[in-house]
C-alpha cells in the first residue's frame, strides 16, 4: 500500500527530496510510526486580537493563543485506516511554552484521491489539503475550503476563513528536517505561525492508535 501523500501527489511525489519521500512515504499497515523532536524558532499567534478566540480553540486541541521563541515540540505521526475504511495519518503535536503545554492534533484521510484534514480533538473543522513539490524538492501543502461540522456542514468561504501554508524540507547542512507554517486570513493577516527544525525517527507500530492520539469524535463527511 502506498502512503496517502504518494497517492494524492502521483508522479509529483517522486520529485521530493529522498528524506521527504521517506518521511511522507509511510502507509497504513507498514508497521511503523514516526516521532519528531525539535525546537520551533517561533510559534504561536502573533495577532493579539485573535488570542481570545484561540484560547477557546486551544480547548479543542487546535489553534493556541501563546506566542514565543524557542519552543520545544514533539510530533508523532501514525499511519492507519480510519473508522470509515479510509487510509489516514493522525498527527499529534505537543508544544512546550514553559508553563503551558499545547496540543495540536489532526487526521488527514484520503478518499477518491483527495486529502481532507480534520482538525481538533472532535474533528469538527475540516480543510481540503493539496500537496506539491517545489523546484528544490521541498513539499508544499495548502489547506483551503474550510468546513465546520456543528451538527450540519457549514462551508466557510476562503474570504471569511483562513488559508494554511506549510513547507517542509531536509536541511543537508544541519542533518535535520525544517518546517515553516503560516495560517493567514486575507483581511487580518497572519494568525498562527510556527517554524523550526527537528530530528525524526521511526518506531514499531501495530496500526492501532494509542489512547492519547484517539480523537473524541471521528468525522466521515468531506
Amino acid at each position: 500500500m502506498t502512503s496517502i501523500y504518494e497517492t494524492a501527489m502521483g508522479s509529483d511525489f517522486g520529485r521530493l527530496q529522498p528524506e521527504l519521500r521517506d518521511y511522507f512515504g509511510e502507509a497504513a499497515g507498514s508497521g511503523r510510526s514516526g516521532v519528531g523532536r525539535g525546537v520551533f524558532d517561533v510559534a504561536g499567534c502573533p495577532a493579539w486580537f485573535a488570542r481570545p478566540a484561540f484560547r477557546l480553540t486551544a480547548l479543542e486541541n487546535a489553534f493556541f493563543p501563546e506566542y514565543s521563541d524557542d519552543v520545544p515540540f514533539t510530533i508523532r505521526n501514525y499511519p492507519h485506516v480510519d473508522p470509515f475504511g479510509r487510509p489516514a495519518l493522525t498527527a499529534r503535536r505537543e508544544l512546550d511554552f514553559g508553563g503551558t503545554v499545547r496540543v495540536f492534533e489532526d487526521t488527514t484521510s484520503l478518499q477518491d484521491g483527495v486529502l481532507t484534514d480534520y482538525v481538533g480533538k472532535h474533528r469538527r473543522m475540516a480543510t481540503l489539503l493539496s500537496c506539491s513539490a517545489t523546484p528544490e524538492g521541498r513539499i508544499r501543502m495548502v489547506s483551503s475550503q474550510t468546513r465546520v461540522f456543528a451538527g450540519v456542514r457549514i462551508p466557510l468561504p476562503d474570504a471569511v476563513g483562513a488559508l494554511a501554508y506549510v513547507e517542509q524540507w531536509w536541511d543537508d547542512d544541519a542533518g535535520r528536517f525544517r518546517i515553516k507554517t503560516r495560517v493567514v486570513h486575507r483581511q487580518l493577516g497572519t494568525l498562527l505561525v510556527y517554524a523550526g527544525a527537528f530530528d525524526y525517527t521511526l518506531e514499531d507500530f501495530d496500526g492501532v492508535l494509542p489512547a492519547e492520539a484517539q480523537p473524541q469524535r471521528w468525522e466521515e463527511r468531506v
